[in-house]
């Protein structure tokens, strides 16, 4: 059961990195640094002190970036790769596979699924971002930025506290991206 429960932690972590990059990032060193998760020796450093005060130094700068028009949106150039990344080792601190191929099956896993729902998340953002722009002129930006890290910080300690609800939690987050990024303007009757 613990092995299900690191993986519910891992998946609603990597979902939350696409919205913001370091916020579950800092929940989960944190969590780490409170013994309330186990890390893969391989990723510990993420319980280091030294890990904890430069992710808490990046969440805020990314926190405020994100409240100003035209930078949330270059800035959305560097956090898409940047939210894959953080998906994967979001992701694999958390899987534990046992046997002969065990690390390689959770780095694949961490790709694929931490990675894949980052990305998607992200990708979701910033179709959302920019529509916002388009429509508002930058001026509803902020407001979808401070629901964004809301909704980041949120399902990141859900993640860690009650992983099983977090769980469900990315089930919606990513039915909503997957409407975001597909929805299509309904093409409108000519005349």
């Amino acid at each position: 059961m613990q092995y299900v429960l690191s993986a519910f932690i891992g998946v609603g972590l990597a979902a939350a990195c696409g919205m913001r990059v370091f916020v579950p990032l800092l929940v989960l060193s944190i969590a780490a640094k409170a013994q309330a998760v186990h890390l893969d020796p391989s990723l510990a450093w993420l319980g280091s002190t030294p890990a904890l005060v430069a992710l808490a130094i990046a969440t805020v700068l990314e926190i405020v970036a994100y409240k100003f028009p035209v930078v949330d949106n270059l800035l959305d150039t560097i956090a898409t790769p940047s939210a894959v990344v953080a998906g994967v080792l979001a992701a694999r601190s958390q899987f534990d596979f046992v046997g002969d191929n065990g690390a390689m099956l959770e780095w694949a896993a961490a790709v694929i699924v931490g990675g894949g729902l980052a990305g998607m998340v992200k990708s979701a953002a910033v179709v959302i971002r920019a529509k916002s722009t388009a429509l508002t002129a930058g001026v509803a930006n902020p407001v979808f930025a401070t629901a964004e890290s809301i909704t980041s910080v949120l399902l990141s300690i859900a993640s860690v506290v009650v992983p099983a609800v977090a769980l469900v939690a990315v089930v919606v987050v990513v039915a909503l991206a997957v409407r975001a990024i597909v929805r299509r303007k309904k093409p409108t009757a000519s005349r």
